[in-house]
């Protein structure tokens, strides 16, 4: 049963405006601080490695985080850099307020800001059932929810869908993942089998990449280790497009981890036969 089966039209209306004015908010933050003057200050919160957060990032959560606490304070909020709350209205929304944020310290219009709303099930964060993928610089919104799978841009809108019937080869699929070694070296092997049967792999493109696949621009993204911030927002976007979101298994894939997008059923099940061996 839908994760939305009891929410009227009116309600979903509501709740798709008020995820709009959660992205404008996000929008003026990071629009705010791209692209300055001598380039763009960050912290790195792996010690291990390099996981970048800059102002803008906490700037934009905080501006949604505002809104959320006057217009639904008992909501939960599951964001990257302030921290989680399952709340205690039954609903959970998912902030990801630079996916991407290398891509925004480098200047690239790639990175994008993730909203998503799900159902606690259980005691635990559920499945989204109302997402949003903005790309602020460049000016595209991707929305995805009952009733609606929309990109608004600069050249219109237009309905989302994915390549339902374009394609149940890999042979002639368009792969995209967003790091080349994916995560674990056997993460990496497994992506490398994919890639070689694919007809063309792009990397790099964050979230933007769930977008082109709603889109119907692309056939396939697969990645590793994602968390639940990272894949929410594009999920819902994805599923309301006619798309598939799983994890590499086939199972279960708004916690994060191993997810695989698909376009349609038929290079789904391909791509899952490949990743396992």
């Amino acid at each position: 049963m839908s994760a939305s089966h009891d929410l009227s039209s009116n309600d979903i209306t509501a709740l798709t405006e008020l995820a709009g004015r959660l992205a404008d908010a996000a929008r003026r933050e990071t629009l705010a601080r791209f692209r300055p003057a001598g380039g763009i200050a960050a912290a790195n919160k792996e010690a291990a490695g390099f996981d970048p957060v800059t102002e803008a990032d906490r700037a934009a959560e905080a501006a949604m985080r505002e809104i959320l606490g006057r217009e639904r304070p008992e909501d939960g909020i599951y964001g990257e850099e302030q921290g989680q709350s399952l709340g205690t209205s039954g609903y959970v929304w998912v902030l990801d307020p630079i996916d991407g944020t290398r891509g925004f310290m480098s200047g690239t219009p790639t990175w994008g800001v993730l909203i998503g709303l799900a159902r606690v099930v259980d005691g635990a964060l559920g499945a989204p059932f109302l997402g949003i993928v903005d790309q602020p610089y460049i000016g595209e919104r991707f929305i995805g929810g009952p009733g609606i799978a929309r990109l608004i841009g600069p050249h219109g809108e237009q309905d989302l869908k994915t390549r339902s019937a374009a394609t149940d080869a890999l042979a002639d699929a368009v792969l995209f993942t967003t790091f080349p070694e994916v995560g674990t070296p056997e993460e990496g092997a497994a992506f490398k089998r994919l890639s070689a049967q694919a007809k063309l792999t792009r990397y790099g493109m964050d979230c933007y990449a769930y977008a082109l696949l709603a889109a119907g621009q692309i056939d396939l993204v697969v990645e590793a280790q994602l968390h639940p911030y990272d894949i929410q927002g594009p999920m819902a976007v994805v599923e309301a497009a006619g798309g598939i979101v799983t994890n590499w298994q086939g199972g279960a894939a708004h916690l994060g981890g191993q997810v695989i997008a698909a376009a349609n059923p038929e290079i789904h099940a391909a791509a899952l036969a490949v990743l396992n061996g």
